[in-house]
């Protein structure tokens, strides 16, 4: 059973992987929620896609004055670090890969990652990747009628009210986590 770990969900403004506009992170430590940590981000390419933003309903306006997202991730990793790692400095970011990350469709939110990683030319660390919609199918097979988020939840006994906003997607995915892995 996985204990420790951040459940990650971003959101993408258009259908580049690297769009990422907003990211939601729960770091999860001996089984409870230890930290949150949400933000918008300026995403990379910068436009927004109709589709995308009918889902999370973020637009340009948004994200305008948001910071990019190597900005946001070292304050991400800042902020992992605090909770796995509270007496280390962080001079190696490669320790935050040592925590699994969690994630709901792991492909997509892996694949933003590296994406986002590539178009600002920073080292991607091997992170290890948990994929509760995987777990889930293993879990409830078909006595769900689907494997969404929102369906996935209401069967874990939680109740997503604010899907596609990043960080109530995250909790969700950590709730679901720790149920099924």
């Amino acid at each position: 059973m996985i204990r420790d770990f951040v459940a990650i969900d971003f959101e993408t403004a258009n259908r580049e992987a690297s769009s990422v506009c907003s990211v939601g992170a729960v770091m999860v430590w001996h089984g409870q929620v230890a930290d949150t940590f949400y933000s918008l981000i300026q995403p990379e390419p910068n436009y927004y896609n109709y589709w995308c933003q009918r889902v999370h309903g973020l637009s340009q306006q948004d994200t305008d004055g948001a910071p990019v997202f190597e900005k946001v991730w070292r304050q991400l990793e800042e902020r992992i670090a605090g909770v796995f790692f509270p007496d280390k400095p962080l001079d190696d970011r490669d320790m935050i890969a040592e925590i699994p990350f969690v994630a709901h469709n792991a492909r997509f939110d892996e694949g933003c990652l590296k994406a986002a990683f590539k178009v600002y030319q920073m080292d991607y660390p091997d992170y290890r990747f948990y994929d509760t919609l995987t777990a889930a199918r293993r879990q409830f097979g078909n006595a769900l009628p689907n494997h969404q988020l929102h369906t996935v939840a209401a069967a874990c006994g939680y109740d997503l009210r604010h899907h596609h906003h990043a960080l109530a997607d995250a909790e969700v995915c950590a709730a679901i986590a720790l149920y099924v892995l």
